[in-house]
């Protein structure tokens, strides 16, 4: 019986609790600060109830393609709130929902998505009837439009791998690589419609650019900092809109996509240190190229001083196997009527030409301008 008395005395001392704290009291309690009118879903087991404040955690929308981007969105999966004992807010974690939106059932985005059990549509969307408070977008690739942005009270964010408004595009990081930037870094901004990269700045932070590093290493670790640099965002996400910075166009330079007229060595043009910093931004996805004999070489394996260790030629070879099969001979071999006492007849030059169009203009180059040629490594 004494019992009976005290749980019937502490649940009315709850209904109490709730009738003096009126509407506005219950309303606190729904599940998660969800953006649209009325409580959200009540709590399924396992799950806890969260406050209704202007703050973490958020419900978020993720657009997404690349590897790039899978970075983000693992950490925002491993920041999604938690219920633990006396923890509250952005220390237990700054999600309260993810879901994903990619472009493709073959995206890296989607994979792992589908591996970790999220949610995940695919482009284009339809209404989201209110359903988040912020949408995230890391090399998504396709111009978002107001009517679809206006949807997230917090708008859409972006994690852009350069100090914008510096290399705006598609290919920042190749293009640090291949300008020689000594400093680079990672821009959380917000998402202007139907523009790219063009919006105000929330977060940056710099990053020195390490020596001889290519552009998948570089990148790989600005996905990383990129990924931090979000997280802390969404920790401090109010504040962080209410003192955002426009961009100024001054400084903007572009960014386009890489492709493979960027491969062709000019030996008339670059210097060493351009050649290097041409391989190390593109090297990995399209091989460097050059004329040889009238065919096309690629050029692997780069060697530090305008040396390679490797070339394709119908097959890949050794430097050394495509000195000995096609160089060797001409560089040496002499006339055979030749007299013995007139001097040796004068090796064929085997030039690497930059990729040109009239063949006359190679025969000039052969004669005027073998200063500015390759002859093949015996290494």
């Amino acid at each position: 019986m004494a019992v009976l008395n005290m749980w019937i005395s502490v649940r009315t001392r709850r209904l109490l609790a709730l009738m003096v704290a009126g509407p506005r009291g219950r309303a606190a309690q729904r599940v998660g600060p969800g953006p649209g009118p009325g409580p959200g879903p009540g709590p399924g087991p396992g799950r806890c109830r969260l406050h209704s404040t202007p703050g973490p955690p958020w419900r978020v929308l993720f657009f997404g393609t690349d590897g790039f981007a899978v970075e983000t969105l693992r950490s925002l999966a491993a920041n999604r709130y938690r219920c633990r004992p006396n923890v509250t807010g952005a220390a237990g974690g700054v999600v309260a929902a993810l879901e994903v939106v990619a472009l493709s059932d073959r995206a890296p985005v989607k994979k792992f998505a589908d591996q970790n059990r999220l949610p995940v549509h695919l482009w284009p969307l339809a209404d989201l009837q209110g359903r988040f408070h912020v949408g995230v977008a890391v090399s998504f690739g396709c111009l978002l439009t107001e009517r679809l942005i206006r949807q997230f009270p917090y708008g859409i964010l972006n994690v852009h791998p350069s100090l914008l408004p510096r290399w705006r595009g598609p290919a920042p990081v190749f293009h640090t690589i291949l300008q020689g930037d000594a400093v680079t870094g990672v821009t959380v901004m917000q998402i202007r419609p139907s523009r790219f990269d063009v919006g105000p700045i929330l977060h940056q932070e710099i990053y020195p650019v390490p020596t001889d590093c290519t552009a998948d290493q570089l990148g790989s670790t600005l996905a990383t900092r990129g990924a931090h640099l979000l997280i802390d965002t969404l920790k401090t996400l109010p504040e962080r809109l209410a003192n955002k910075v426009e961009q100024n166009p001054m400084g903007a330079t572009s960014a386009p996509k890489i492709s493979s007229s960027m491969s062709w060595v000019s030996w008339e043009d670059q210097t060493c240190e351009q050649i290097d910093r041409l391989f190390r931004a593109i090297g990995s996805r399209i091989p460097l190229k050059t004329i040889w004999m009238g065919k096309t070489i690629k050029l692997l394996d780069f060697d530090g001083w305008v040396g390679f260790k490797a070339v394709v030629l119908k097959k890949q070879l050794s430097a050394a196997d495509f000195y000995n099969g096609y160089l060797h001979h001409r560089l040496t071999r002499k006339t055979s009527s030749q007299p013995e006492h007139q001097p040796e007849h004068q090796p064929e030059p085997c030039l690497f030409f930059s990729n040109r169009t009239e063949t006359s203009e190679c025969r000039e180059l052969s004669k005027t301008k073998t200063s500015n040629s390759i002859r093949g490594a015996t290494q």
